[in-house]
């Protein structure tokens, strides 16, 4: 196993984007390798780094932790594009470069003349992907918005929460989530292509699409029988029960379900067989359905006296589906994390230690790894300049009075 060769070596990647989903989608290939470089703004900082939380709640564009996470093993370069010389700088970059990235708004690399049809006239075989939330064309291709607007778009809000109540936006821009996957691989596919043919591409992503594969056979159900797709709290069609049930402890649950016959056997196995497992209107799931409500009490009756450690354990020995509702504090202390590595530490020139999330995929020969921390904001500028496109001192500093990288 070669610890320093990486899958991408030698693969050179320019970054326009920002917020998630753009630039999750090429710390993809950072982590197996590749060079990139971020052009962030002094004027206009990534949303993620204006966002909390912020190390020890020290609001600072440099102690992001959301962004962080998304940005180790990446060099940072700061630039005001709306400076003619900033922009040169830019174009300089796009040569250099394989990749182009962007996960803007349609219509704003446009305004900097920084779009596909002007980076082919600076590097023909350029790959450029474009994520954004409704794809480059169609009427509604200008809409701007972020992940949770598509969450109400795509779906997805309206499948969640408590069925006959008003929909539950969640937390997590979950669309943001499905991008990354969907550009590594058509990042790579055009790498291929370039290989073998010689010729770049344009990368058309669309969020709002990539979002539709989450509920694809709830659309399925609709376009074959009509059937719409209603939120339902926790409960499950075919599975009965399906939740989360309470356990001892403040705040500690353990998600539960049963499928078949035999699991309905094996869990009253795994609870000592309580007399109500036995009753008549649970001998059968369309009775257990019917009664749904009133079977989750008596099971959040049993799990309430029990860790939902000791709930899982009991309910997985028995070959039932069972799993502790785990907080942030569990994740980052769990042993089966810990054992594969997935949290890096990195020290950061300004936060100190900090933990980063690792890649869940492991390459046997080539693991991903940490080698370079989240940067700070226009961390790079000189070392790009002067060690990747070969700018002199004398440039440099004209650059830097003039403000080129920002006030």
């Amino acid at each position: 196993m070669d610890l320093e060769r990486k899958v991408f070596d030698g693969i050179h990647i320019v970054d326009f984007g920002w917020a998630l989903a753009g630039p999750l989608s090429v710390k993809y290939l950072a982590d197996y390798g590749a060079t990139v470089v971020c052009i962030e703004s002094q004027q206009r900082p990534d949303l993620l780094r204006v966002s909390a939380p912020f190390k020890d709640e020290i609001p600072n564009v440099n102690r992001a932790g959301f962004f962080s996470y998304f940005a180790a093993n990446k060099y940072s370069i700061s630039l005001d594009l709306n400076n003619t010389a900033a922009k040169e700088i830019a174009k300089n970059l796009v040569a250099w470069a394989d990749i182009a990235a962007d996960s803007h708004r349609p219509g704003v690399l446009e305004k900097w003349s920084l779009d596909y049809d002007a980076l082919i006239k600076i590097k023909p075989d350029i790959i450029m992907i474009r994520s954004s939330n409704q794809g480059l064309t169609g009427p509604a291709a200008l809409q701007p918005g972020l992940g949770n607007h598509i969450n109400g778009l795509g779906g997805i809000v309206h499948l969640v929460g408590l069925p006959d109540e008003e929909p539950v936006s969640p937390m997590v821009a979950y669309t943001d989530y499905c991008v990354p996957p969907l550009a590594a691989s058509a990042l790579i596919g055009a790498l291929d292509y370039r290989r073998k043919t010689g010729r770049g591409q344009l990368i058309d992503l669309s969020q709002f699409e990539a979002g539709l594969h989450l509920i694809a056979p709830l659309l399925l159900d609709y376009s074959t029988s009509g059937m719409e797709a209603k939120a339902n709290g926790n409960a499950c069609e075919y599975a009965v029960p399906h939740g989360v049930f309470r356990c001892k402890g403040e705040d500690r649950w353990c998600a539960i379900t049963v499928f078949t016959e035999e699991e309905w056997q094996a869990m009253g196995k795994a609870m000592g067989n309580p007399g109500w497992t036995k009753d008549e209107e649970f001998s059968t799931f369309l009775g257990r359905k019917k009664n749904e409500a009133r079977l989750n009490l008596l099971v959040e009756q049993w799990t309430s006296q029990h860790e939902p450690e000791h709930v899982m354990m009991l309910m997985q020995k028995e070959g039932v589906a069972a799993g502790v509702v785990q907080n942030a504090e569990d994740i980052c202390s769990d042993a089966q994390l810990e054992e594969r590595g997935f949290f890096w530490e990195g020290d950061h020139e300004e936060m100190g230690t900090f933990s980063y999330l690792g890649q869940p995929s492991r390459l046997s020969e080539t693991p991903a790894n940490l080698y370079r921390n989240a940067p700070s904001l226009g961390e790079h500028n000189k070392y790009i300049c002067l060690e990747i496109l070969g700018m002199s001192e004398d440039e440099y500093d004209r650059h830097l009075e003039a403000g080129v990288f920002g006030p």
